[in-house]
């Protein structure tokens, strides 16, 4: 027979969502996908009971029901100071993942570059080879996570670079960058004519003093900037798969296009349901943050207790753990055992960093307190581990 697709072929499969079937296979607490296991805000799921029974069930308009995209424009105007046209600058996906490769595939052709900051996101590397890109990479140094200007820009003025991907705050190094850095990223990018294609599902998941800026908002980023994000971590409800792509009218036209084909549209209800999500007041977002703060306070806290070393996440709800002490070569091999031995579950950092690491686990916390205790009283054997 004739061979399959090259592109299949230069990627695997999430490693983090087969960290969850291992979790599953061994009973472990899974702190590996990043899934919470609380329910959404409770007026969000008594709307989408009622929407159960009154609809709609049929087709919404392409690119996403016109309440929904005129809530979310309110909310995003009131966080970015950005005004944002309904109409023209947004589209709704499915979930956020859509969401970024609809806009990579509206933006690069095929043989051309995307740069990536490493530790990565793992569908981003995915997405630039399915586009038919290549992706450059430029690392983000551990403990701090921050970048070099001059390897930056080495690699943003290579022939061929059309977009860099921003991922802020970070998964998975919990990173914010800061204003300055976000502004090294802009110039580089007016100066050399690229796109920044954005993801920001972590927007409003922070810890003080950090603050969450939109690149889109800098001076001449507007035009250039892609948001693509989705709500899946604001409240709670990552399987309900709804995201979205802003970007100025031009590059709109284009996502619509392409998302029309690769998914016709968001769920109906689903969009109906989340409107009352995006009308809440500026409490909501004030008790989220005080919210994932306790849970992080709590993880963070317990992995302290234990001695294990990590970096202090500024943002989103993930946290890396140097594994460096336990004589592990395989990062792979170690989140098995810790699912078999231990009972607990995490993501092996070698599938964030294109760079030879391997001393690095990323777990999460968003969880309920007693999923936190449980996993941090099994780490109490970690130490076990060792080599």
């Amino acid at each position: 027979m004739k061979p399959l697709s090259t592109k299949s072929s230069g990627f695997t499969d999430s490693v983090i969502r087969r960290m969850t079937r291992v979790s599953n296979k061994y009973g472990a607490v899974n702190l590996s996908q990043g899934f919470p296991d609380f329910d959404p805000p409770k007026a969000i799921t008594d709307r989408l009971a009622e929407v159960a029974g009154e609809g709609p069930h049929q087709y919404a308009l392409t690119w996403g029901a016109q309440n929904f995209r005129e809530a979310l424009a309110k909310k995003q105007e009131h966080f970015s100071g950005m005004k944002i046209d309904p109409d023209s600058e947004i589209v709704v996906t499915c979930g956020g993942t859509e969401a970024m490769m609809a806009a990579m595939m509206s933006i690069c052709n095929p043989g051309e570059k995307v740069v990536i900051f490493s530790p990565f996101y793992e569908n981003y590397g995915a997405d630039t080879i399915l586009c038919g890109a290549e992706p450059v990479y430029v690392p983000l140094k551990p403990p701090s996570f921050s970048f070099d200007a001059d390897e930056l820009e080495s690699a943003i003025k290579q022939e061929g670079v059309k977009a860099l991907i921003l991922c802020n705050p970070s998964n998975p190094s919990g990173k914010v960058f800061t204003r300055k850095e976000l502004e090294i990223i802009a110039d580089l990018a007016i100066k050399y004519d690229i796109y920044v294609i954005t993801d920001e599902v972590y927007e409003h998941i922070l810890y003080k003093p950090n603050e969450h800026i939109y690149i889109s908002s800098l001076p001449n980023m507007r035009e250039r900037t892609v948001i693509s994000s989705s709500l899946s971590k604001t409240y709670a409800i990552t399987g309900w798969r709804i995201g979205y792509v802003i970007a100025s009218p031009e590059i709109t036209d284009r996502v619509k296009k392409v998302h029309d084909f690769l998914t016709i549209g968001a769920a109906a209800p689903l969009m109906e349901a989340v409107v009352t999500g995006l009308n809440f007041g500026d409490d909501y977002y004030e008790e989220l943050q005080q919210h994932y703060t306790h849970m992080k306070d709590i993880f963070c806290g317990g992995l302290r207790d234990i001695g294990l070393q990590f970096t202090e996440p500024q943002g989103a709800y993930y946290v890396m753990v140097d594994i460096g002490e336990f004589g592990y070569d395989d990062d792979n091999v170690f989140c098995e055992d810790l699912a078999r031995k231990v009972g607990v579950g995490a993501v092996p950092g070698s599938s964030f960093f294109k760079e030879n690491v391997n001393n690095y686990i990323r777990f999460h916390f968003a969880k309920q307190d007693e999923t936190l205790y449980k996993a941090l009283d099994r780490l109490t054997d970690i130490k076990k581990m060792k080599k």
